[in-house]
């Protein structure tokens, strides 16, 4: 076997098994049912394009050149201009804006995009998306699971993911605690990023930036703030995110992806700037999503479930009391699939993720399930 084989295969063996492969068994189980499959267990948009942001994607397509790596100056100042008016978020350079190929790329890629290796620690949440830990796996690096800084110790670790709104639990970090984690990263040159692609979907909590004044005084040093266009834009196939903050960070991560070609398609940065422009069509789709949350939230509590968190974001973080396979299999009895918490960590055993992401029609026969 070559050197370069064996090393591939050691890369692959050091991650996890794909989370949804899993479940295949319980989703065909659940599909049997004779009025068909509610899945809930993904959190990928079912609803249209708006025709504005269509429209700009169309109105690009003839161009033949490569786009640039660091995007159109149009795409960022959207995304400046965006921040600022969605989430109060000031003092973003547009040279401080990336567009990132889908943002579960950009946090897959990033440790190995700062140069981290295997005598770096990167901090995950304990109950957290399954690609934080990939990424810190594909460097080579340590991971550890930790919501405090308190079990950190004396070390310091040379990246610390944040998810707030989380995925899956629907979470959010106040701004004490934010505060608390920059003073730490600041003290000991840590890198925070901050992965908020739920920060416009507040329901139950107001939701905060790392890049928030009230959070960082103003001071963007160490600090990435990552953002995706699929949720509240429907922008899942386009594959359009960005990540913005410490304009020196920023600068570095440009100049590996340039020599990488990792470049988003200029037509999905023209589309990118018009969705950003414009809140009307997020308003809408947001409002979609808080309808279908009531439903979802009333039946669940109807059927004996209790809901943690979740007060915003596109999931309802739920249990029964017993082991998470156990609800996944009682729910593909009633034709509804959801994600085993298990997924997310050990942490997350005894719970279900439901998400929203169905169609109403889809939303409103899961609830009648539910209730039986």
């Amino acid at each position: 076997m070559s050197t370069e084989v064996s090393a591939r295969r050691r890369v692959s063996a050091a991650l996890p098994d794909f989370p949804w492969d899993t479940i295949a068994d319980v989703k065909a189980r659940a599909a049997a049912h004779p009025e068909g499959l509610v899945d809930l267990s993904v959190g990928t948009p079912v609803d249209p394009v708006d025709p504005l942001i269509r429209s700009a994607l169309t109105s690009v397509a003839e161009v033949p050149g490569y786009p640039t790596t660091h995007g159109t100056p149009e795409l960022r100042a959207a995304a400046v201009a965006a921040l600022a008016r969605r989430f109060g978020i000031t003092g973003v350079g547009e040279a401080a804006v990336l567009p990132v190929i889908g943002t579960k790329e950009l946090i897959a890629g990033l440790p190995r995009l700062l140069g981290l290796g295997a005598t770096d620690l990167v901090v995950i949440p304990e109950v957290a998306y399954p690609t934080y830990e990939v990424g810190g796996l594909l460097a080579g690096a340590r991971i550890l699971r930790a919501d405090g800084l308190t079990r950190l110790g004396p070390e310091s670790p040379a990246l610390i993911y944040l998810n707030s709104p989380s995925n899956p639990t629907g979470k959010v970090l106040g701004v004490e605690h934010l505060r608390k984690v920059v003073a730490f990263a600041r003290e000991r040159g840590v890198v925070v990023a901050s992965d908020e692609c739920y920060l416009g979907l507040a329901w139950d909590e107001p939701t905060v930036s790392i890049l928030d004044p009230r959070v960082c005084d103003g001071d963007h040093t160490g600090l990435l703030a990552v953002h995706s266009l699929s949720k509240t834009s429907n922008l899942a196939s386009y594959r359009a995110g960005f990540v913005a903050g410490d304009p020196e960070l920023v600068a570095e991560l440009l100049e590996v992806r340039k020599h990488s070609g990792m470049m988003v398609p200029f037509p999905v940065q023209a589309a990118m700037a018009a969705a950003l422009g414009d809140d009307a069509h997020e308003s809408v789709q947001r409002e979609r999503y808080r309808a279908r949350r009531e439903i979802l939230r009333s039946a669940l509590l109807d059927a004996g479930f209790r809901i943690d968190h979740s007060g915003a974001g596109l999931y309802l973080w739920s249990t029964r009391g017993e082991p998470c396979r156990t609800t996944l299999d009682w729910l593909a009895d009633r034709g509804i699939l959801a994600a085993p918490g298990e997924f997310y960590g050990p942490a997350g055993a005894e719970h279900v993720r439901i998400a929203l992401t169905a169609t109403d029609e889809r939303i409103d026969t899961a609830a009648q399930r539910l209730r039986g």
